[in-house]
């Protein structure tokens, strides 16, 4: 029989043997080595003093041995281009990457001394209030951000602002706004909510709403306290759009029958620098400015506007949607600058090279791209459904207007030449799950596996739950981005079914060998969140508003 086990602390081991060095001799640890040239590894901090962590040094060290030890450690991470978890761009062109290191120290709130930079700036909000149909007699206004989120709070604010400004006129009780969205919502319309004092109307999705927001029940929870709808394009966790279109309708005939005007900010972190460019729009109906109920739309640069991380955009349909009192007018370093931002200091490089892909793409280079997007995550969907152990709950891959799988033995629909515009609009995104059928040949095992075997593999594939009310379905979610080519394709397909297949042969028991390990002390210090075995104990279960998906 088996004898008791302790738990080993490998942090109190290595803090002993360097409290006493004759332990550390006897197991033939050397805490003073005898080279005497100086390279990184022959510095202290290779063998007798351990990084610092949580306080500053006393004595510094030299950069050479500093670099490599931190680039030891970061060796640990994941590997960008692999981390199919993500909506953020992890490729640039090498000319933009060389743009990038040339403007790396210029600050966005240094416009006077930035006057080029920030003419480029100008030109972007241009060119894409033009993508988004701006329309003729209006003046489109916006600015750059550090990412969707903090345009969201910048839409958001302008809407409580305007509603607050048009109640008062009238005489009436501006203390109670509400602004609606669905349970997929991104936690950053939810944060706008719960910062701004807003009451987050967060309603509820479901299979038949295609996992998005309603509209009917939009239609029962409006009212004259609403100062806007927060409206998708499109959903983290399946690719969805929303229907833009369908809501604008649904508030056109309650302002007809109540007077109460309630507007559209339209959520494009991902669908902004899609819809745009592929042939499939969004399958039909009008989604941006060509709705006069649309007042301001936001995107993120740093996804498919193919840039690094650390910008976003935010565009109102006309300078008259932006309050006057929220607009800054800024006397800095000896110039003179309009405003209307939650940050100060931000990096102007990323505002650059946005511009270089704008111009260096074109309009048909960036189609080119997505629909390139569009087809992989295609071949994906189609090559895990006809496995039959997996089923996709996003729908790109299926021919327009069908949206259930019918069978592997259904014929997979294609044809010649074949768009997006032949398929379900949405995002490039492939949300699956285990089949019902495997699922009864195989009850024990753990979708959450094929996540963990895959890293193994240094694919970063996420499982978790779907949004509130959907949340007993688990999805593995793969967003294909630029940099997914189809050698990368073919491989990650043959890599899943690798796993699945692997799975299916062991001892479920077995598999517990591959259970994420725990987290690290700094983990513990920074975060008291929970890994998804404990995920029963945190403080706010799902059911109770919007759960973090991954973007």
């Amino acid at each position: 029989m088996a004898g008791l086990a302790r738990h080993v602390d490998p942090d109190e081991i290595i803090r002993t043997l360097h409290d006493h060095p004759d332990a550390a001799r006897k197991q033939h640890i050397h805490t003073h080595g005898s080279v005497t040239q100086s390279t990184p590894y022959s510095s202290r901090y290779a063998t007798q003093t351990e990084l610092s962590k949580f306080r500053i040094p006393q004595d510094g060290a030299p950069a050479d041995a500093v670099h490599a030890m931190l680039k030891d450690e970061l060796d640990l991470d994941g590997k960008p281009n692999l981390n199919l978890a993500s909506f953020v761009g992890t490729y640039m062109e090498r000319e933009a990457d060389a743009l990038m290191m040339e403007n790396i120290s210029k600050n966005m709130s240094d416009a006077d001394e930035y006057p080029a930079m920030m003419d480029m700036h100008a030109r972007c909000v241009s060119i894409i209030a033009h993508l988004w149909g701006v329309q003729k007699g209006e003046k489109a206004i916006g600015t750059a951000t550090t990412g969707s989120s903090e345009a969201i709070h910048l839409g958001g604010l302008a809407m409580k602002r305007r509603w607050q400004e048009k109640r008062r006129v009238a005489g009436k009780d501006t203390s109670k706004p509400n602004i609606i969205m669905g349970a997929n919502a991104q936690v950053a319309l939810e944060k706008f909510a719960r910062y701004f004092e807003v009451e987050s109307r967060i309603l509820p999705v479901s299979k038949k709403s295609n996992y998005r927001l309603n509209p009917e029940l939009v239609k029962e929870n409006i009212d004259e306290n609403t100062i806007g709808i927060f409206v998708i394009l499109g959903s983290t966790y399946t690719g969805h759009y929303e229907p833009v279109q369908e809501i604008s309708e649904i508030l056109d005939e309650y302002e007809k029958r109540t007077g109460v005007d309630i507007p559209i900010h339209v959520d494009a972190a991902s669908g902004g620098f899609i819809a745009p460019f592929t042939h499939a729009k969004v399958g039909g109906p009008k989604w941006n400015f060509e709705l006069p109920r649309v007042k301001s739309i936001n995107t993120s640069g740093h996804k498919f506007g193919l840039v690094y991380a650390g910008v976003g955009w935010i565009i109102w349909r006309d300078e008259a949607m932006l309050p006057k009192h929220l607009v800054f007018e800024l006397h800095y370093l000896g110039g003179t600058e309009e405003s209307y931002t939650l940050n100060f200091s931000r990096p102007g490089a990323q505002i650059i090279c946005q511009y270089f892909n704008l111009i260096h793409l074109g309009f048909n280079g960036f189609r080119n791209i997505m629909e390139n997007c569009m087809s992989n995550a295609r071949l994906l969907s189609k090559a895990l459904e006809a496995s039959g152990w997996y089923v996709c709950v996003s729908d790109i891959h299926r021919k327009k207007g069908e949206h259930e799988f019918k069978g592997v033995e259904h014929p997979v629909f294609s044809k010649d030449n074949e768009t997006s515009a032949d398929y379900n609009a949405g995002l490039p995104v492939v949300a699956f799950c285990f089949s019902d059928t495997f699922q009864k040949d195989y009850p024990a095992l753990k979708q959450q596996s094929v996540s963990t075997l895959l890293r193994a593999k240094q694919y970063i594939i996420p499982n978790y739950p779907l949004p509130p009310n959907e949340d007993a379905t688990e999805i593995l979610r793969v967003v294909v981005r630029e940099s997914m080519s189809l050698d990368l394709l073919d491989r990650l397909v043959s890599d899943i079914f690798a796993v699945t297949q692997t799975m299916m042969e062991c001892d479920p028991a077995d598999l517990q060998a591959f259970a994420p390990g725990s987290a690290s002390v700094e983990k513990h210090h920074s975060s008291p969140g929970h890994n998804v075995e404990n995920k029963h104990k945190a403080k706010r279960p799902m059911k109770h508003g919007i759960h973090r998906s991954v973007c």
